[in-house]
């Protein structure tokens, strides 16, 4: 892929965010939570441009070529490339959070399941479990952390203006699923957001237990 790179952006920086996303599709893959070239990953670059995966890539087997530069308005810079269908997920993240650095979005079993389950309340709520003090600004686990569901759509904007709109009511907003999709989640560096997506993996299987066992 040939990726011209504007005279302001570093290439050894978007070479270094490169190998980070590389490396975390890598390890989340093996895992099994991108299959069948699911998922997508982003880094900010600086205050106007992230990197983030070509769409379509198997993400077990990503490298360098793999990952292209867009601006904050999802556009495609120096490169004929194309983004995910869901770049303006990322953006809109990077927009509203000026010390958010990575985005990371994951299909796994889990998350997909939740998903479905918890649509028709629109929201999971956490509460009690010591692990969501692993999310950034949770300080006990005597407290309710919700996850919100937003139904599931092809047209970008309406998803967009769904997450704007929890945004806007004040509400804290760490991560969120998608009905039937996935889940969406971001942190200042990458370990952060590891951690982020690690910890919410094992709480929502955790309430899945929940719900199973006291069927």
């Amino acid at each position: 892929m040939s990726q011209a790179l504007p005279a302001t952006i570093s290439p050894a920086l978007f070479a270094e965010r490169s190998d980070a996303i590389a490396d975390a599709a890598r390890e989340l893959a093996a895992a099994g939570w991108t299959p069948a070239t699911s998922s997508n990953f982003s880094m900010r670059i600086d205050g106007d441009h992230a990197a983030i995966t070509i769409s379509g890539r198997d993400k077990g087997k990503l490298g360098r070529d793999d990952i292209m530069l867009i601006d904050m308005n999802g556009k495609a810079v120096g490169t004929s490339a194309r983004p995910s269908a869901e770049t303006d997920l990322h953006t809109q993240i990077y927009r509203r959070y000026p010390e958010i650095n990575v985005v990371l979005h994951t299909h796994s079993r889990t998350q997909s399941v939740a998903s479905r389950l918890f649509a028709k309340d629109g929201v999971v709520k956490l509460e009690g479990w010591e692990l969501q003090k692993a999310i950034a600004g949770e300080t006990t686990h005597d407290a309710e952390l919700s996850i919100p569901v937003f139904p599931n759509t092809q047209h970008m904007p309406e998803l967009v203006a769904q997450v704007d709109a929890w945004l806007d009511s004040g509400r804290p907003l760490h991560a969120y699923l998608i009905n039937g999709h996935g889940i969406y989640t971001w942190g200042r560096d990458m370990a952060e957001t590891r951690r982020h997506l690690e910890a919410l993996e094992f709480l929502l299987g955790c309430e899945l237990d929940l719900r199973r066992l006291s069927a």
